[in-house]
């Protein structure tokens, strides 16, 4: 089968664990680690990176297989003959990408290129040229204009988009409706991880409610040392972040609760923590006789690594609505592996309604 197409928007760690993975999977032929080994008969390694774009100068310039392993990226490497894609790395649009602490942060933080930076004509061509078919929004939280300005490139290529951020795109409905006129798919809106935090506490809110514990307060408290964390320093960037994260455990307890009652977000960056994310839950709930108890749970996983698995099912998704003639967001890709999808569904109805979607794809190629 001819590989699938795809442009990185934002070469961090997560880009760097989807393209090691890629190469991992091409070469063993595994399906270890994966939800789905082939999605309309594409496995993890039928993937192409054709096009990638960053903003800073450690990264532009270099081929895609060199930018994945440059500072300030620190994820695990499990992968290390990634061989070279012949595409470099673009110089990117800036906008509100890049906060302004990070810049001052060393090599830690960001090292703004002093090339060029892009225009819409530049991405739009790129695009064009590149024969992407699925574009990954890898931007960093609170990226808001820089995505918007993505995405219009987006639907005026009519490239797929897997929106891997808490920038609400395929949950706000102007925007869903102008990928849906033009039969453009799009998975978003902030990807879940394989086992994550959010997803470890959907899971749990959705146990207690179907034990009958009422839950009264709920915690989620997370630490890392990436540059994602590190960005989320600035508090003012977390909006749409903290909205997301909160919304999807909420959307899966009985009753709703008060603000005051719900604490779900990052809470601070442990630089020698590096890509490994430390997750802290607590429930407290009712049982039987109005008794009280909680649950406490720590969670320790590499960050980026995590999200891949999720990413790759997505962008196939993405490439078989496209050989369909579909557009707009895909409801059940979008609310199995989104933390804010446009519709939310419990976690085994999501995952069903993947499972029918695959199902009717290969129905169809039959």
């Amino acid at each position: 089968m001819k590989p699938i197409k795809v442009a990185v928007i934002g070469v961090g760690n997560c880009a760097s664990s989807l393209v090691q993975g890629v190469a991992y999977y091409r070469s063993n032929n595994s399906s270890q680690g994966l939800i789905h080994d082939r999605i309309g008969g594409y496995g993890a390694g039928d993937v192409e990176f054709v096009m990638g774009v960053d903003v800073d100068a450690r990264k532009v310039g270099k081929d895609i297989a060199e930018a994945i392993f440059a500072a300030p990226n620190c994820t695990a490497v499990f992968q290390e003959d990634v061989p070279a894609s012949g595409v470099k790395v673009m110089m990117g649009r800036i906008l509100d990408g890049v906060a302004d602490h990070m810049t001052g942060m060393g090599e830690r933080g960001f090292v703004v290129s002093d090339a060029p930076e892009a225009t819409h004509q530049s991405i739009v061509a790129a695009l064009k040229s590149s024969g992407a078919e699925v574009m990954l929004n890898f931007l960093p939280v609170g990226s808001e204009e820089a995505t918007e300005f993505y995405m219009e490139c987006a639907l005026e290529v009519g490239v797929a988009v897997v929106n891997c951020m808490p920038v609400f795109i395929a949950s706000r409905p102007e925007w869903e409706r102008r990928f849906a006129e033009k039969r453009i798919p799009i998975v978003g809106d902030d990807i879940k991880a394989q086992i994550g935090a959010t997803i470890v506490h959907r899971v749990l809110s959705s146990l207690f409610g179907a034990r009958g514990v009422d839950i009264g307060r709920t915690y989620q408290l997370n630490t890392g040392g990436n540059t994602d964390f590190m960005n989320m320093l600035d508090r003012q960037r977390l909006g749409s972040k903290k909205e997301s994260k909160t919304e999807a455990v909420q959307a899966m307890l009985a009753q709703r609760l008060a603000d005051e009652n719900i604490h779900v977000g990052p809470s601070d960056y442990v630089p020698w923590q590096k890509d490994n994310k430390l997750c802290f839950l607590r429930l407290e709930g009712y049982q039987w006789g109005n008794v009280p108890m909680n649950l406490e749970l720590r969670l320790s996983v590499e960050d980026s690594p995590n999200s891949a698995a999720c990413v790759m099912d997505a962008i196939r998704c993405c490439k078989i609505a496209l050989e369909r003639g579909e557009g707009g967001a895909l409801i059940g890709p979008s609310a199995y592996y989104c933390k804010h999808p446009p519709q939310q569904f419990n976690d085994d109805t999501a995952g069903q309604m993947v499972e029918e979607y695959i199902a009717d794809t290969a129905l169809a190629a039959e």
